[in-house]
Formats: C-alpha cells, sequence, structure tokens
C-alpha cells in the first residue's frame, strides 16, 4: 500500500482565551489542529468561527489568510508528521468529510475544557474541543494511538505518540515562506526551525 501523510498542528495564538487554557496546561501550545497535506491548505479544528466572538465556536476549516491565524500575526507554532497507509488516509477523509458536511450542526464544547481541568469526562452530542475532535479523527480512523479517550485529552497529550515527526517549529505566518523554500529546493521535510 502507498504510504500518505497527515499533519499535527499545535499552536499558540496569544489569544485571551489561549491564554486562559495555557495558564492551566502549562503546555506552549493550546490548539490543534490536523492538516491532510504539507502545505496547511486543508487544516481542520474545532475553534471560533468567529474572530471576535471566541463563544461562537464549531468545526471549522482554518485557513492562515483569515479567522484568528490571519489577525493573530504572532502566532507560534509546531509542525508534525505522521505516516499512514493509503487506507487509514481514506478513512481520515471520510470521517472528516462527514464533520464538514454536517458543520452546522456541530458547536465548540467549552464545557469541555473545564472537565478536562478535574479529569472528568464529559461527552456531549455534536460538541467538542479541538483536542477531543482531532482525537476522534483518529480513534474512528482506527488508530490505537491515544492513551486517554477523547474527552480527556488536550494537546500536548499528542506528542507521546510515538510515530510523529517533527517538520517545522517557529512562527505560523513564516510557515508557508519555510514551505515554498524547501519546495524550490526539491527538499521535504528536511528540517525543523
Amino acid at each position: 500500500m502507498n504510504e500518505k501523510s497527515i499533519y499535527i498542528l499545535l499552536t499558540d495564538t496569544g489569544t485571551w482565551f489561549s491564554k486562559m487554557i495555557k495558564f492551566y496546561t502549562r503546555f506552549p501550545y493550546n490548539h490543534i489542529s490536523i492538516a491532510l497535506d504539507e502545505g496547511l491548505d486543508n487544516l481542520y479544528s474545532f475553534g471560533r468561527r468567529v474572530y471576535r466572538n471566541p463563544f461562537s465556536g464549531g468545526f471549522v476549516k482554518e485557513r492562515m489568510d483569515q479567522g484568528v491565524f490571519f489577525h493573530q500575526k504572532e502566532t507560534k507554532c509546531v509542525l508534525y508528521k505522521m505516516t499512514v497507509n493509503e487506507e487509514q488516509y481514506n478513512q481520515i477523509l471520510r470521517v472528516i468529510y462527514q464533520f464538514e458536511s454536517f458543520a452546522a450542526n456541530y458547536k465548540y464544547n467549552l464545557l469541555g475544557i473545564f472537565a478536562i481541568a478535574v479529569n472528568l469526562r464529559l461527552k456531549r452530542d455534536n460538541a467538542y474541543t479541538c483536542s477531543q475532535f482531532v482525537a476522534t479523527v483518529l480513534n474512528m480512523s482506527g488508530f490505537e494511538l491515544l492513551s486517554k479517550c477523547p474527552e480527556l485529552m488536550r494537546p500536548d497529550d499528542f506528542l507521546e505518540i510515538p510515530s510523529l515527526e517533527l517538520i517545522y517549529e517557529g512562527k505560523l505566518h513564516e510557515y508557508h515562506s519555510y514551505f515554498s523554500e524547501l519546495a524550490s529546493f526539491g527538499v521535504r521535510n528536511a528540517i525543523s526551525v
């Protein structure tokens, strides 16, 4: 079977909401997204739908040229690659497509943030935190890489996945330049910055 790659992006936007989460976790990155391509054009998570309103959240297809990532130019990130087989990749696509097809039905699991803080498993219908979403996508795609149930996952828990390969660390808005430079030299996943 052909090998494919998915990407796990951890970010710290510096918003007051992310600072609140960071105060609890003490981890430098407090948001997680899953990407289906190295250029991060297909990037998915649960987060705010409207930049100025962190309480209007749900399933989002994130972009560098709009939303939080556009407005928060100093967003720090770390990007990991995970190699999967074609069947796993296609299942990830199907799961994400299901979320995307019914995006209006989903909301952000704000109560889940507080439940995680007290180690209380809180499963709510159609409501996810960013880390719960990524864990759910991986679980529904047949991965048994995670040590916790999705409802208790924090972004830093994903670093326990042994097959993750660090490919970039730095400012998110500088990633596309870094990626383009590597592509122009025919280099992929060479080093982290």
